[in-house]
Order: structure tokens, then sequence, then C-alpha cells
């Protein structure tokens, strides 16, 4: 079988790989920065297998698309299978009732079982549980994916080999804006926190007024906190306004998180189409997969799994472009 190229090592890259490595093709991964790690939006990502959640301000896709991404993570590294519980302060519970008009697949909760859920969250009286949904670490599982392939002989290449390659596959995100016009950057801010006096056991988002916040347990007292979304392509720094609403957000959900220690500050740049939904787009050659937006660990499942059919049976999933004209833009 001809050797196929994939360009870019971060989630999109990896599951296409693993995906493709699954089916006996032949692949190359080439990353001129290496390994995964803080150059990538992937390094950034929440985590957070939320379909439902998600689907609250997403196109239908992002649900059903994303109802399979567990299965598909389970089976590659370690998930947590403990739901998202979403709450808000009294004085948002209009947001609270919007939530939940716009997704399904909850539990109204009360203050008692918001408690008996999560006892680190008090004052809250009113919730909806997502039991069926899940999180996973994002770095793990990014060195588990490379561990992996690293079993099968694929190693990821900071350039690309002399064979001849059939088919390159482009999964280097923003990056890839030199050859997809309609792809835009959204800009992605976050905090790592260590708050050893709060216990929390699953994502949890605070509908806020401000800044709907979320945050996600890494374990050992550390918790990942974002993010914000704004339409911009500088990922040089953290604003001090985008600091401050998301600790004033923290603060809100529990006031010990007034102590915490700030460990990491993380800004990224998030590939994505007018209408936030990934992409599979062949030019020549060259098949991009692309447009993870905020979705990347919770669509690149499929991404991945669209990417292979079309390159080895030619099978056109919908997320193949050049079939659907009512999204091509470019």
């Amino acid at each position: 079988m001809s050797l196929i190229r994939i360009l870019g090592a971060g989630v999109a890259g990896l599951t296409v790989a693993t995906e493709l490595a699954a089916r006996g093709a032949s692949i190359e991964i080439v990353d001129p920065a290496g390994s995964p790690g803080e150059h990538g939006c992937s390094w950034w990502a929440g985590g957070m297998l939320a379909p439902f959640c998600e689907f609250e301000n997403a196109e239908e896709p992002v649900l059903r698309l994303g109802r399979g991404a567990k299965a598909w993570w389970v089976q590659r590294t370690e998930v947590t299978a403990a739901g998202t519980l979403v709450v808000a302060r009294p004085r948002d519970l209009p947001d609270l009732r919007r939530f939940s008009r716009r997704t399904e697949g909850f539990e109204t909760v009360d203050g008692s079982r918001i408690r008996a859920l999560e006892p680190d969250l008090p004052g809250f009286e009113s919730g909806l549980f997502f039991e069926s949904e899940a999180h996973l670490s994002p770095r793990q599982a990014l060195r588990d994916l490379v561990a992996q392939l690293a079993e099968q002989d694929v190693h990821i290449q900071r350039q690309p080999s002399d064979f001849a390659v059939e088919t390159t596959i482009d999964c280097r995100g923003y990056a890839a804006r030199d050859a997809l016009s309609d792809l835009r950057g959204v800009k992605g801010e976050m905090l790592v926190l260590r708050a050893s006096d709060v216990t929390l056991t699953r994502p949890v988002r605070l509908l806020h007024p401000r800044v709907p916040l979320y945050i996600v347990p890494r374990g050992e007292g550390i918790y990942m906190l974002g993010a914000t979304m704004i339409e911009s392509e500088d990922r040089s720094r953290i604003s001090a306004r985008s600091m401050m609403e998301l600790l004033s957000a923290a603060y809100a959900l529990n006031p010990a998180f007034g102590e915490a220690e700030v460990l990491e500050i993380g800004v990224d740049v998030r590939p994505a189409f007018p209408d936030n939904l990934p992409r599979i787009r062949r030019i020549g050659s060259t098949i991009h997969a692309n447009g993870l937006y905020r979705h990347g660990f919770l669509l690149a499942p499929a991404l991945a799994e669209g990417v292979a059919e079309l390159v080895l049976n030619n099978y056109r999933t919908e997320l193949v472009d050049e079939d659907h004209p009512e999204r091509r833009t470019a």
C-alpha cells in the first residue's frame, strides 16, 4: 500500500493516524514542532466529551457525531465517565432555563442533589446533570496516542521522508489557513490552577453573565479553568480582563478558588469554519481535515473516521464538504 503522509501532530493528526493505522494503512506523521506540547491548541483543551452540553450553542452534528467520542477514546486512554454538572446562581436561573431548552440528556437537580454530587459547591439550588457525559486529560490522551502509534512503528518526524507519497492529509489546524481561505482563528484563554481546598469530581459549568465558565478536574487538586471565545487570531498573551473574569467566575463557583495557585496560563487559536463545524476537503492530492473549533476531542474521532473512509474506501461522509456545496465558502 502507498504511503500516506499526515501533516500535524495535534488531536486531529493523531486521531487520523490512529484510525488509518488501525485499518492497515502505511503512514507517516510530519510535524516540525515534534511531539504534542504547549505549541498546539490541543495541549490546552478541556477534554470534555460533552455532546449534550456543547449542543446548547452548536449545530446538530456536534451532538450526533460527538456521541460516539467516548467509546472511541475509552479504547485508547483513560476516560472518567462521571457526567457534567451545570449550575447557576439564583439571579442567572433564566440562563439555566434557556440552557435546558437548547439541549437534552439531562436530569434537573436541586440543591440537595447538587451537594450529593459535589459537596464543594455551596449555595447552588438549581442545576442540570448530564450523567452520560465524560472527560479525559488531553495531554495524557495525546501521549497515549503517540505511544500506541510508536508500538506500530509510526513515529512523529520533524521532516518528511524521501518515500513516495500518494496522499497527504493536512491536519495542521490554524496553520492551514494558507490553503483554506475560509478558515478563521478563534482565540481561547484558560488557566491551570491548584486549589487544594476544593474537591470536584467532574466537569462543572457555571452559567455566568459575562463568562460562562467550565472547570475540569485533573486530579490532586489541579483544575483546568476556561475558556474564552474571542474572534481574534492573536495567541501571544491573555488579556487582563479575561484573567479577571475567569478568576471571578471561579470564585463565584467556590470562594476557595480565591486562594488557588495559578500554575499555567494558556492561550491558543482554534481553527474554525464559518459554521464552526469540521470539514474534510480534498484539493488535488491533499485532503484537508480541519475546523474542530472548540470540539477537538469531542469530534476528532468522527473526523478521523471520515478521513479513513475517504482515503481507503472513497466513501464520503457528511463531513466531506465537496459533496455539500452549501457548506463551501472558499
